[in-house]
């Protein structure tokens, strides 16, 4: 039975008590870390900080039948049951088979008598789980497990804080599975001081994705830890895979990747701590991180947890953190569920990138050498799933924080430094994983610029970009990787340079998507060598995004032409606008629509306005009338995969606004729910809950690189956006969830006429007043298309 979320059942499920009416709630009560926990959603529930470099939440153990070691992408599947322990680091809502997931900590009420890595041991030192006794909230989390045991925990930015509370009379161990990475390791450590109460080891691991090619499996960072308790506890021993070595002070080893990129079974290391078992006493412990060296593990622990540090002084640290960011956007009205999606959609926004470099400035590059932040620089960031977050994520972080958005950027210049000049596409840690397609950094940069991110070596990183966008390296010739992971930072660029359009065959995942991705790309740089006032540049780059027509076939299908893959002579091969040959996660009628960056270009090759709306219809609804945004077959709409997204924005280029707005609205409607499947497809870093947040908001970014903001409708009556500079109110009269269509919009008391509000409005910040209903109004916007 599948539990009806209403704000009282999701209270109870967080340990937040409901408001009193005439109290509105703090934002970080309102958030539900469960939401997309199931069904694909690959989020996590435990405790991190905004774009926090710990993130202190349960590994579970498998689904029966999922066949990978892991129960989801994030360690925590709603429908599992089983912890095997509690680890540092996570990623929020990845695809692949996991990523990071390091050192799994594990509270055990049974000797440890057979190695816990060993194929005997199974589940043996695992626990069962109850949602019943589990609660989470930003910057905590705690359950109760089936062995007695009562676990909570809260985290700072680099460092997690612990408390484990075991029963009496029974055996209190305390497991670190320190090899135990989600997708394996190559090596671990431990070392135990009873002494001075402390653990401390590391573990080198990296594999993201590496079960699709045999060349990824491999490892590109180490994380050291520091683990201090306030109870004395007895050395207990090591493991190394299935041999146990009882009063043990040192260990390690790894698991590997195996023969298919998983851990395969009896390999592992780690040790384990004993407490009293007679006092049932309560244990805490403080855990720093680094990705530098221990020194520097030791080091952000002091900064940040001193010994004086409780969970509760974390818990209540944490929560003010959130509740000062999340409240970034303040809004008000909206029934509780409605409040609570968007407030957990922009919780799960301001997750990633994640802190990389320590209290002192330091990092671990990509070239594996010791770096220090750059001039002006705050702090370095890691984990970037550009193809996923160019597209709003990105806009969403800089337009509240524009100097997180510039150390961003300048990350990701730090980063290709390092790397030898190739921006890579999905960084993990210190690894160029290169995984999807295309080449999303310049977009990336561009809508940081665009939004206030104004901080970082403009310049310089445009003239890298500019060197990677003109000049064919040997691994954009390549086809190492490929389909889903070539090693080229721009993969077939000769036949981009030659042909203008990349042709079926050439290195890449799929050809016509990713020709529309380079195209994306290029008009990122014709945005970023307007910045820099390269004018020549900015008009090659401005004609090289317009490279998408020569892949438009107006005799393919039946309905007036697709974008189809195209051999290098020039032909057309065979094309079913329902299959996904040639694409990326996604059909042919889908891509048709991923050209945010010229929509009056598709409108023309469409054959005009009247046609362009009538295939538009036809994409977001079935034969029947009804709604087809997700889940109705190749030939519809999948708004919950990026893609798709931009789609329903389309509308108010063909003077028809009013269809972006009710189709916005549905597919808020369907896809996002207060619901642990209330996410129906990978998260991807943030970038698909800031689709949600932006489009609650009655806006969106569509062109990528560029300030302006096709306008929807808001969902709330009220929304406050307070961020340096200049702040933004969106009021909504009469916005109800069936009331999404818009009569009338003023800026700052004038009329707006036109459904897009150009670049100056997000610098200058003002008032938009949205006078909204139930019923279409299908004057306003009508004849002032963008």
């Amino acid at each position: 039975m599948m539990i009806r979320w209403t704000m009282a059942a999701a209270a109870a499920l967080v340990g937040v008590v409901p408001a009193m009416a005439q109290h509105a709630p703090a934002p970080a009560d309102e958030v539900n870390p469960f939401i997309g926990t199931t069904n694909g959603g690959n989020v996590y529930p435990g405790a991190t900080m905004p774009f926090g470099m710990v993130a202190f939440s349960p590994e579970e153990t498998p689904l029966p039948g999922y066949g990978f070691p892991i129960a989801a992408p994030g360690g925590y599947e709603w429908r599992a049951n089983g912890v095997r322990g509690f680890s540092l680091t996570h990623l929020s809502g990845t695809g692949c088979t996991g990523a990071s997931g390091d050192i799994p900590i594990m509270p055990v009420t049974r000797a440890v008598d057979i190695s816990p890595s060993s194929v005997e041991a199974a589940l043996m030192y695992a626990s069962i789980i109850d949602h019943a006794k589990e609660k989470a909230a930003p910057g905590s989390y705690s359950v109760t497990l089936d062995n007695g045991v009562e676990v909570a925990l809260s985290a700072t930015q680099r460092t997690a804080v612990g408390h484990f509370a075991f029963p009496k009379d029974r055996p209190a161990n305390l497991l670190f599975r320190t090899s135990d990475s989600e997708v394996g390791s190559t090596a671990s450590t431990i070392h135990i001081d009873a002494a001075h109460r402390t653990v401390t080891g590391s573990v080198t691991a990296g594999n993201f994705c590496g079960y699709l090619a045999e060349d990824r499996r491999e490892s590109y960072y180490t994380l050291h830890f520091v683990a201090v308790f306030d109870q004395p506890f007895e050395v207990g021993g090591t493991w190394r895979d299935d041999i146990v070595s009882e009063g043990a002070t040192d260990g390690g080893g790894g698991t590997s990747y195996g023969t298919r990129g998983h851990p395969p079974a009896g390999k592992g290391a780690g040790g384990w701590i004993r407490f009293d078992d007679n006092a049932g006493r309560a244990v805490n412990v403080r855990i720093g991180i680094s990705y530098v060296d221990e020194a520097g593990a030791r080091a952000n622990l002091n900064a940040e947890s001193p010994a004086k540090t409780t969970i509760a002084s974390a818990q209540a640290a944490a929560r003010k953190v959130w509740n000062r960011t999340l409240g970034q956007i303040a809004i008000t009205g909206g029934d509780s569920d409605d409040r609570t999606v968007f407030y957990t959609a922009l919780y799960h926004t301001l997750l990633e990138p994640n802190l990389y470099s320590d209290t002192d400035g330091r990092y671990r590059g990509f070239d594996g050498q010791v770096h220090h932040l750059s001039d002006g620089q705050n702090a370095q960031y890691a984990n970037y799933s550009g193809w996923d977050v160019y597209r709003s994520q990105l806009q969403l972080v800089t337009l509240l924080d524009p100097a997180r958005g510039s150390d961003i950027a300048q990350s990701l210049l730090n980063q290709a430094d390092q790397n030898g000049g190739v921006w890579d596409r999905w960084t993990h840690v210190t690894g160029a994983t290169s995984v999807m397609n295309g080449d999303p950094s310049p977009q990336s940069l561009a809508a940081i610029h665009a939004f206030g991110g104004r901080s970082f070596d403009l310049e310089r990183a445009y003239a890298s970009l500019k060197r990677a966008a003109t000049v064919p390296t040997q691994k954009d010739l390549s086809r190492t990787g490929c389909p889903v992971l070539c090693i080229g930072q721009r993969p077939g660029l000769d036949q981009w340079l030659k042909l203008h359009y990349m042709p079926v065959g050439a290195p890449g995942w799929g050809s016509a998507a990713d020709t529309l991705e380079m195209a994306a790309a290029d008009f990122g740089m014709a945005e970023l060598a307007r910045a820099v006032g390269d004018r020549a540049g900015e008009k090659r780059f401005r004609e090289r995004s317009g490279y998408w027509r020569n892949l438009f076939n107006p005799a393919a299908g039946a309905q007036g032409g697709y974008i189809q893959p195209r051999n290098a002579d020039g032909s057309w091969p065979a094309f079913d606008p329902a299959s996904d040959d040639g694409f990326v996660e996604g059909s042919g009628a889908q891509y048709l629509w991923m050209v945010p960056f010229d929509p009056a270009g598709l409108i023309d090759a469409l054959g005009g306005k009247a046609a362009t709306a009538r295939r538009l219809d036809a994409f977001f609804r079935d034969e029947g009338g009804g709604w087809a945004v997700t889940k109705s077959g190749p030939l519809h709409a999948e708004l919950d995969n990026e893609p798709s997204i931009a789609s329903p924005w389309l509308y108010d280029f063909v003077g028809q606004p009013w269809k972006t707005q009710e189709t916005v609205r549905a597919a808020m409607r369907q896809i996002w729910t207060n619901r642990p499947d209330g996410i129906s497809g990978n998260d991807d870093l943030g970038q698909m809950s800031s689709w949600y947040v932006w489009s609650a908001l009655g806006l969106y970014p569509l062109y990528p690189g560029r300030a302006d903001l096709v306008v929807g409708s808001p969902l709330f009556p009220e929304a406050t956006i307070t961020r340096p500079g200049a702040d933004i109110t969106i009021r909504g009269q009469g916005a109800a969830p069936d009331a999404p269509y818009v009569s009338a919009l003023r800026l700052n008391g004038r009329a707006v006429k036109q459904p897009l509000l150009p670049a100056d409005f997000v610098a200058s910040g003002g008032t938009l007043d949205f006078v909204l209903g139930t019923t279409p109004d299908r004057d306003w916007g009508r004849d002032h298309t963008p």
